[in-house]
């Protein structure tokens, strides 16, 4: 393991038992938001040696530079878009993720995503304390029966696709190209994807390449009757888009862990009943942290020991 000498800094929020544990192997700093980690890098970036940071916040090019002792950057979840990976390879620093750590628990919430949103539980519990019977509202939908489709068919996507199966949901999915050992059904366009689909669920990367993947004509193709889920980047999907195709009937709902204004809530959504809303917790649990950070020791002594990354980007 690295001595109490090496200099880590850590960019997203952790608890003070995880820092802790962070602290008996490293000489932490900690810069939870955007004026901390300027005023940390500017006082202390001649002595860092790691970075711990999440796919939101990543660490770019211009951070990079000034950390001259900089040699390894990690983020503690899966997502790595905002880590300027290129440029830390020029300059020879390592990068590693937190892939697996959380996936379970980013497939659970969606598929309570999909549950919430499709019979509309959050909008039930709310007309019930207000003293609505069930005489005086509509049928809320069946969830059994209706096609899935998933929107990147990764290790998340793969285990959101079998908790999926359990609701009997025929699973469809559509990456740049067919995903080998999967046996869903394959669909080369997310449209075509879109137009079979009863619900679409997101679990693709975020960045430049996914930007509004989720568009108006998207979001048409699921049709009135069709519902989105995002678990992945808010970036994906097109919330003015989104916004009024809801508004309008051409979408029946949507549930979403991630939105574009974050951390503000969505502003064009809010005062909208066929929407479910949670803030970006979809891989955060006890277990999920812990394993995260775990692997993140277990990578450092790797690291420390010149040994290879068990999770290198």
């Amino acid at each position: 393991m690295p001595t109490p000498q090496a200099v880590l800094l850590v960019l997203n929020v952790l608890s003070e038992a995880d820092r802790t544990k962070l602290a008996v192997s490293f000489d932490v700093i900690y810069a939870p938001d955007a004026a901390q980690a300027a005023q940390a890098i500017a006082t202390h970036g001649a002595r860092i040696d790691v970075v711990l940071t999440i796919g939101a916040i990543g660490l770019s090019a211009a951070q990079m530079d000034a950390l001259p002792k900089l040699r390894w950057v990690s983020a503690l979840g899966a997502g790595y878009e905002n880590i300027d990976v290129a440029h830390a390879r020029a300059r020879g620093i390592a990068v590693s993720n937190g892939a697996g750590t959380n996936d379970n628990c980013v497939a659970d919430h969606a598929l309570g995503l999909l549950v919430a949103t499709v019979r509309g539980i959050v909008h039930l519990d709310q007309i019930t304390r207000q003293g609505v019977w069930r005489n005086d509202i509509g049928l809320p939908p069946n969830v059994s029966g209706k096609r899935l489709g998933v929107l990147g068919m990764g290790t998340i996507g793969q285990k959101i696709a079998r908790r999926a199966q359990a609701f009997d949901m025929p699973v469809g999915y559509h990456n740049r190209k067919p995903k080998e050992g999967v046996a869903h059904t394959y669909f080369d366009s997310v449209l075509a994807l879109a137009q079979w689909a009863d619900v679409l669920v997101v679990a693709t990367p975020g960045g430049a390449g996914t930007q509004h993947l989720v568009n108006a004509q998207v979001l048409e193709a699921l049709g009135p009757q069709g519902y989105v889920v995002n678990i992945a980047r808010g970036s994906v999907i097109d919330t003015a888009a989104l916004a009024q195709a809801l508004r309008t009937g051409k979408l029946a709902g949507a549930g979403l862990d991630v939105y574009e204004s974050e951390p503000a809530p969505p502003a064009e959504l809010l005062d909208l009943t066929n929407v479910v809303l949670t803030p970006h917790v979809a891989g955060w649990s006890p277990e999920a942290v812990k394993a995260s950070i775990d692997l993140f020791l277990d990578n450092a002594q790797r690291h420390f020991a010149g040994q290879p990354l068990l999770t290198p980007v």
